[in-house]
């Protein structure tokens, strides 16, 4: 098994993720050269994408974020396979207790304070509601102390941060919309100005300005095709996954999806 040069992964990639590369086949080759099981931090789609790349087939992959469809995982590599269990993954699943006859908390409020907490966003993985008041988020082990004693406010709105179990995590609330749209192109650029309302002018501006993705990776051509299974995201409006494509009589294209808004969009 050879040493890896990140270099070498570069092509692959945009050049603001070279650093992760750099990070990443650093890893890899202390697996190889260590034999010793490595267990990530809390990686996005994206980073495990990376990973996975300069991973290969040299070593076994295995992730866990808390819940099933986690977006946030942490990866543990090794040489052998393990059969893992949850709590071999290091993740403590926390609930939010606050007065929810009172007050309100939102996704953006309760990330907002974990990221300015003075930790690194990649300690803690994904945030999730059911909809109805509660709120829960996962964190690696080692710092449950930090969360539970650091963590008394969330915006002006005082909370308490409960480790819980992994049969109390709830089933997150699925708040998306399923849509079907009409593009005179597959473009991205076209793609998005048809769900989003912006002009195609303005969606070259974000992708110019590094607001857009594909698949978790930032985009500089807006010539890219959109595809069947494609997570396409638009930073301020939303995140969005095609489940179909089909042609129209009249040449044109109809798209089958599923948004997960940001917000309101004007």
């Amino acid at each position: 098994m050879q040493r890896r040069q990140a270099s070498s992964f570069y092509p692959h990639f945009e050049k603001e993720e070279r650093p992760t590369i750099d990070r990443f086949v650093g890893l890899f080759n202390q697996l190889i050269f260590k034999n010793e099981a490595i267990l990530t931090d809390f990686l996005d789609p994206g980073k495990r994408d990376i990973l996975k790349t300069i991973v290969g087939n040299e070593a076994f992959i295995q992730e866990f974020g808390g819940y099933k469809d986690a977006e946030k995982k942490r990866v543990y590599l090794n040489l052998e396979w393990d059969n893992l269990r949850p709590d071999d993954y290091q993740i403590i699943p926390f609930e939010i207790e606050y007065p929810e006859k009172f007050s309100q908390l939102n996704h953006s409020s309760i990330l907002g304070t974990l990221a300015n907490s003075g930790l690194e966003t990649d300690t803690f993985g994904d945030i999730i509601t059911d909809g109805k008041g509660r709120w829960q988020f996962f964190a690696k082990k080692e710092l449950s102390d930090f969360f539970i004693e650091q963590i008394d406010r969330v915006g002006n709105i005082k909370v308490k941060i409960k480790p819980i179990s992994f049969k109390d995590v709830l089933i997150p609330q699925d708040d998306s919309l399923e849509k079907n749209i009409i593009i005179n192109s597959l473009r991205i650029d076209a793609f998005l100005a048809g769900i989003s309302k912006d002009s195609r002018g303005q969606i070259q501006k974000a992708i110019d300005s590094k607001l857009v993705k594909l698949n978790w990776h930032e985009i500089q051509d807006s010539n890219i095709m959109v595809n069947v299974n494609d997570i396409v995201s638009l930073r301020h409006f939303g995140r969005i996954v095609i489940s179909n494509i089909s042609a129209t009589k009249k040449g044109k294209y109809k798209v089958v999806l599923k948004l997960w808004q940001t917000k309101k969009h004007k």
